[in-house]
Order: structure tokens, then C-alpha cells, then sequence
């Protein structure tokens, strides 16, 4: 089947490599270097299952492993099914068999949808109150009925056939995380000839630099510096890359446990390997360089199939030649969503602007869009969407001088992207005991005082600007080989 919303060039995707897989039971292509959420949105699929309480229609909204919606069923084969799946981190494979979860008989007939109709009946904890009498019909009624209703995906039954390892290693400078600041502290710390070990949750290192389309490092496209700054790490006999491994835990004494995904993404895994692998590593040094998180915006209706995060739209567009819709509202309270508006523009697509921000706050960034004839809408925030199994409109009110909201706007639309700012990953730095401090100009709580051997870097340290961002990264690299 033709993919209606993959352009026709660009992506890091390889076009030689087409590849078939199935969404429930239904076959759609797409190609390697793909995720299961890329994929199916290159092919027109927004809906994707159904909210756990009230079985509303549910659509893909990240781009990485903070997605909360796209959970799916993925069948690899033989024994090897498992549920609640983010559909962004999935990677692609042929022959994949994905489903949808939480409804019956059908996604898109569902007879769990009565309880969006019926929810002022069934307000938080009713249940506490309404299933109290008689006595006996909890345990014989109730009960059973309302644990066969818990739960999202099914339990697989067959046994699993793969093999699961655990290793023990030791470095000196542990990096987690490779995006510009982690990619710039592995660079530096391993130039010393120490042992290091960097690791990234992603198919490959680079982090936003891969979806950043207009970037440059040291006057070469950031791409290409990602690529030397990878080639150069692999060609270092002491430096251990391994991407696919999720940084997961900081415990005493600088013990940092990894998850690597090892043969997830092969087709045919060979003989012999682990599917998983757990790293209990005890590092002399840490480098924490995870970035952050993009926050969503709360508005009445804001998760229907469509609505994504601002930087997710980016992300697809630029990584895997993918647009998520043809008609777009951006909704915004800050300046980095615009780079999400005019690289849209700049792929020819219809794109408008809801800026929550009076026009006089508003940055370069506001004539770099409108000189790109992107309607703006300044002093606006967003009240409601419309659309049931896809977003078909936006509906934005201008807000007065007294701090009233206006009369609402309807906005035509496909697809919309969402950005309520910047949140930073520090759940790692929190769980080394690290203290944390509220920064009010930035909005976020941001690192304070260390308890072990370790120093953050980058967007997780509150650092968003790139030029600063590789500096950071680079000292601190060379501060934790000393």
C-alpha cells in the first residue's frame, strides 16, 4: 500500500530496504530505519487504541519513550509476543504483527465506548461508594468483573524462547545519554585513554541533532558531525558504544544499571544472543546527558489522535520523511516550536501559529514565520479540539487586556502540535540522591547539588542553546577524566 504522508526524499530511513508489517491484521509498508509509530503514521493511521477508563480514541503523541498512548500488542513471532509496547521505540522489522489494545471486538467499534457516554455517571472513585451493597455481591460480582476489566494488553501464554544475560563491568567515565552534550563529554573524557562507556536509549547516537534539519557544528551540518564524532568514538579501543541501552538506575557508590536491547530490531536474530542484556556497571565517573522532556498543553479535548508534541512533529518530519497531517495548528507558549512551523512550511505544507505570548514578547522568531507566510495568532491560547477518532479542527479564543478570553476561533485542521515548554530529565540525577532547586526563569526543577561522583550536562542541566550545550558537554567530559 502507498504510504500517503511519506515525502518523497530525505529521512534517515533506508529506501532500498522496504519493509512489510501488519496493524490489526491489516498490511502496511514501510521502511528500515522506521519505527512502528513513524511507520504507521506515514501510512495515515492516527488512531491507535482506545484510554483505559472511558475507552476514548487515542492517537501517537511522542516521538520516544515518554509516549503515553500508543501502547501496542507486538507479535515478533513464535512465543515471542508481548504487550504495552511505545509504538516510538519500537523499531521496525519485516513481518512485524502489531495490535491495538484495550477494546473489543474492534478498535473501531468498541462496546468499552459506553463509558465515555455515560462518564458524569461514573465520577473518580464511584466505585468505592456504589459497589458497597449487599455484602456478598463484591466478592461474587464486582470484584471479578471489575479485575477483568483492569489492565491494558493481554499477558502472552506461550513460553519465551529467548535468553535473557546480566554483566558486570567496570569504567572510569560513564555517559549517559548521546545526544550534542553527551556525544561532546564521550568525546573529551575518552581522549585521556580512560576506559568510558557511553550509552543512549536510541537506534543511534545523535539525539536532537538527527532531527534538526537547519543545525551546524564547527561549520558542517550536525548530521555529519554526529557521524565523525560516532566514527571517532568507535575507532577508540577504550571506548564501549551501545546504543539501544536504556540508563535506568543510580544507586550508591556510582552503580549504574543499563537495559540494552539486543535483537529486537533484527529481523531473523542469529543463533545464540541475548534478546536483552542488563549492565551493572560501577563507574569512577558519570556524565548524565539526557536531555529533556517536551511538556504537552492542557486544553479541553488535547488528546485526541492527531494532537502530538510539537517537537515529535519535527522529529518525524525531519528523521523519518513523515507528515504526521497536511494542515497544521501549532500551539505554543514559547519560541522553539517555530523551528517545527517552518521546517513544515519549508516542506510545502499549510501551517499556522497559536501563540499564547503577547506580540511584543515574542522573539526573532515570530518575523522569521510570518516572512515565511505562516499566519501567526498571538494572544491566544487554545480552548478545545474538535474530531473524534482524528482532529479535525482547533479551537483558539484571543485573550484580552483585562485576562478574559474572547470570542473562540475555529482552525481547520489535521493535525496539531502541542508546546507547553521544556521539562529536564533528572530522574536519574534524583535518584543518586542529587538535590534539586526550582528555577523560575526556566519553569523547571533543574540539578543542584551532587551526592556522588557525577555532574549533568546539557538540556538535563537546563541548558537548551547548542553552542552551549556541546561546551557543557566538553568539560564535562574532561572534568570527569580529571
Amino acid at each position: 500500500m502507498a504510504e500517503p504522508y511519506r515525502l518523497a526524499a530525505g529521512g534517515r530511513i533506508d529506501r532500498s530496504r522496504p519493509l512489510s508489517f501488519t496493524f490489526n491484521g491489516r498490511r502496511y509498508q514501510g521502511y528500515d530505519g522506521d519505527t512502528a509509530a513513524s511507520a504507521l503514521l506515514a501510512n495515515g493511521v492516527h488512531f491507535v487504541g482506545r484510554s483505559f477508563k472511558y475507552h476514548r480514541p487515542r492517537g501517537i503523541m511522542s516521538a520516544g519513550p515518554d509516549e503515553p498512548n500508543a501502547l501496542l500488542d507486538v507479535d515478533r513471532g513464535t512465543g515471542r509476543r508481548d504487550p504495552n509496547n511505545r509504538a516510538p521505540v519500537v523499531e521496525l522489522t519485516d513481518g512485524l504483527k502489531l495490535a491495538s489494545q484495550n477494546h473489543y471486538p474492534s478498535l473501531e467499534r468498541d462496546i468499552g465506548a459506553i463509558n465515555d457516554r455515560l462518564s458524569p455517571v461514573f465520577a473518580a472513585g464511584f466505585y468505592y461508594k456504589t459497589f458497597m451493597w449487599p455484602k456478598t455481591a463484591w466478592t461474587k460480582l464486582y470484584e471479578p468483573f471489575i479485575r477483568r476489566a483492569a489492565g491494558l494488553g493481554a499477558a502472552p501464554t506461550d513460553p519465551d524462547p529467548d535468553r535473557y544475560v546480566n554483566h558486570h563491568a567496570t569504567c572510569d567515565v560513564l555517559v549517559a545519554g548521546l545526544g550534542p552534550a553527551g556525544l561532546a563529554a564521550a568525546l573529551s573524557a575518552s581522549e585521556s585513554g580512560l576506559r568510558v562507556i557511553a550509552c543512549d536509549e536510541q537506534s543511534e547516537p545523535g539525539g536532537s541533532l538527527l532531527h534538526d534539519a537547519g543545525a551546524e557544528i564547527d561549520g558542517q551540518p550536525a548530521t555529519q558531525w554526529v557521524a565523525d564524532a560516532i566514527a571517532t568514538l568507535d575507532a577508540r579501543e577504550n571506548v564501549i558504544l551501545l546504543p539501544r541501552t536504556t540508563a535506568f538506575g543510580y544507586f550508591n557508590h556510582n552503580h549504574i544499571t543499563l537495559a540494552e536491547r539486543v535483537t529486537d530490531h533484527l529481523t531473523d536474530p542469529p543463533k545464540g544472543l541475548p534478546r536483552e542484556r542488563l549492565w551493572q556497571v560501577r563507574a569512577g565517573e558519570v556524565v548524565l546527558a539526557q536531555g529533556a522532556h517536551e511538556r504537552p498543553l492542557v486544553f479541553r479535548d488535547n488528546d485526541r489522535p492527531g494532537i502530538l508534541l510539537a517537537d515529535a512533529i519535527r522529529t518525524y518530519l525531519n528523521r523519518y520523511a513523515v507528515l504526521p497531517g497536511d494542515r497544521t495548528v501549532i500551539a505554543t507558549t514559547g519560541a522553539s516550536a517555530y523551528r517545527t512551523a517552518l521546517d513544515l512550511r519549508a516542506a510545502g505544507r499549510d501551517v499556522r501559529v497559536v501563540d499564547i505570548r503577547l506580540r511584543e514578547d515574542c522573539g526573532p522568531e515570530l518575523t522569521e514565520a510570518e516572512d515565511a507566510g505562516i499566519e501567526v495568532l498571538t494572544a491566544h491560547t487554545v480552548v478545545g479540539s474538535g474530531g473524534r477518532t482524528r482532529v479535525d479542527s482547533l479551537i483558539a479564543a484571543p485573550i484580552e487586556a483585562d485576562g478574559t478570553v474572547g470570542a473562540a476561533r475555529v482552525l481547520s485542521c489535521d493535525s496539531v502540535g502541542v508546546h507547553g515548554g521544556w521539562t529536564p530529565a533528572v530522574h536519574l540525577f534524583s535518584q543518586s540522591r542529587g538535590k534539586l532547586y526550582f528555577d523560575a526563569e526556566r519553569d523547571a526543577f533543574l540539578p543542584a547539588a551532587s551526592v556522588q561522583k557525577e555532574q549533568s550536562a546539557g538540556a538535563c542541566n537546563g541548558t537548551f542553546d547548542l553552542a552551549k550545550c556541546l561546551a557543557e558537554g566538553d568539560a564535562a567530559g574532561r572534568q570527569a577524566a580529571g
